[in-house]
């Protein structure tokens, strides 16, 4: 396997362990296009981004960047990045059209086919089973707030495991729940676009159902040595001050963005502030007997997505009527958005408006080690956005995602020098694609997209991580 032009492996300033999993990631709907080819309905995403003003520029993922027919292509670019791992989600509605009944084949083939073309490259697939594309159908019933949802996806994870189980040995049932289903259902920036408090912790605990029953699924369906896993975006936090109200506005804030999976998912139950925090919106009734056993099922590792950290302070009085400033509309924060300010937090930013802070992700890793001693870490999505163009010459330079990526990584590395169990690293994203509301606006890739012609160039980042992968570690 040849990398991008990398230089000769050399002896590096900060070596990871050996068998470290160098990775980048994926998700179908931003990159496959192919929307309504060879039985594939619409998802919510398909749905949402076709309705006006919900993405900007009117941009939907219909193309994408055409992953779906240039699939050899990008795993001949995977290839030459010389990554050990590609984290790719798996589009529902591609597989199982209305979320119930028998996989369409054409659908499953084309995963077939990635992945022998991954195993043939000596790249270890990392399959995702749902990366917020739920099929419309099953939102048309009433989606992740209705408790059948959560059944119809064990069948639909038994039903991939059964196809790809013997190419795929590495699987998540989840990426980035939270924002699914507060970003989807509180305050309606993403799909399905609603902005109901209570649909939003209901869909919170059918997700964590899901992940069990799903788990299940998978266990049944795959060998003994296949791994499964949950990525979640988990909030790093810091307070303003330490006032003991600052350190409140953290409590609600850790409750309602990072335990209400972890709590669950890794102990069972529901964290009782949680409860408390929003008494005023639903008394949890739907949480029935035996929910919080099945949502526990053990994992192997648990996927983290960092991208920068959250400053949060006690929220200060609200302005009166008149007071000329806008309402900022509904909050995702359901039980804390009375209580709480967010702070932005200093420093450079990138086009997201994102603050530049790999502390925040030493910090995450560290509580991780403290708080769930045994459970690896993989870093399943880490990147940023910048306004890349392509020169004359045809070269996209992007020195400040370089920066970007080797201060993240000088902190993963110094969070398993601190005793962190971090096994892995994967930057978001291969590709440029469909940054969901943001439509085509904004860059992650280490590979830009034309949109136009969807020419495909490495950028100066990709040559970086390739020599950062062939090293074994970031160069001194």
């Amino acid at each position: 396997m040849t990398t991008l032009d990398s230089s000769p492996v050399t002896a590096t300033g900060l070596a990871f362990p050996a068998g470290f999993r160098w990775g980048t990631a994926t998700a179908a709907y931003q990159i496959e296009g192919a929307a309504a080819l060879h039985g594939r309905t619409p998802s919510i995403w398909d749905t949402f981004s076709h309705t006006p003003g919900k993405v900007l520029g009117g941009d939907t993922g219909d193309t994408a960047a055409d992953h779906y027919h240039r699939m050899a292509e990008d795993v001949a670019l995977l290839a030459r990045l010389g990554v050990s791992d590609y984290r790719f989600s798996v589009a529902w509605p591609r597989v199982q059209p209305t979320g119930r009944g028998p996989a369409v084949q054409q659908g499953l083939d084309f995963y077939r086919r990635l992945t022998d073309a991954l195993l043939a490259a000596g790249i270890r697939p990392v399959a995702t089973l749902y990366h917020w594309d739920l099929p419309q159908d099953l939102e048309d019933l009433g989606g992740w707030p209705r408790r059948e949802t959560a059944e119809r996806f064990a069948e639909y994870a038994g039903l991939v495991a059964g196809a790809l189980g013997d190419r795929v040995a590495s699987w998540t049932t989840f990426n980035e729940p939270w924002c699914a289903a507060f970003l989807g259902y509180a305050c309606g920036v993403h799909a399905p676009g609603r902005t109901e408090p209570e649909s939003a912790l209901r869909a919170a605990h059918h997700f964590n159902l899901a992940h069990g029953l799903g788990t299940a699924a998978l266990r049944a369906a795959l060998p003994r040595s296949a791994e499964v896993s949950l990525t979640l975006n988990l909030h790093a936090l810091r307070p303003l001050t330490r006032s003991a109200a600052d350190l409140d506005a953290v409590r609600r804030i850790d409750a309602v963005g990072n335990r209400i999976f972890l709590d669950p998912v890794f102990h069972g139950r529901l964290p009782e502030d949680l409860v408390h925090d929003t008494a005023g919106v639903t008394d949890w009734s739907f949480v029935r007997d035996g929910d919080l056993a099945a949502a526990a099922a053990p994992i192997d590792w648990l996927g983290i997505n960092y991208y920068s950290p959250t400053v949060v302070a006690a929220a200060g009085p609200r302005p009166g009527p008149g007071a000329g400033v806008p309402d900022a509309g509904p909050s995702p924060w359901v039980g804390a958005e009375e209580h709480v300010r967010f702070v932005p937090a200093p420093g450079p930013r990138t086009a997201m408006d994102w603050p530049v802070d790999a502390d925040g992700l030493h910090e995450l890793l560290l509580r991780l080690r403290d708080e769930l001693p045994g459970v690896p870490l993989l870093i399943t999505e880490n990147g940023a956005a910048y306004a890349d163009r392509a020169d004359p010459e045809g070269l996209v330079h992007d020195p400040e995602r370089i920066g970007y990526l080797h201060g993240h990584l000088a902190a993963v590395h110094r969070a398993i020098a601190d005793g962190a169990d971090v096994r892995g690293y994967f930057v978001w994203s291969l590709l440029d694609n469909f940054e969901w509301a943001y439509g085509y606006s904004k860059r992650f890739g280490l590979v830009h997209v034309d949109f136009a012609t969807q020419r495909r160039t490495p950028k100066d980042s990709a040559r970086w991580y390739a020599d950062v992968i062939a090293r074994g570690g970031l160069p001194a």
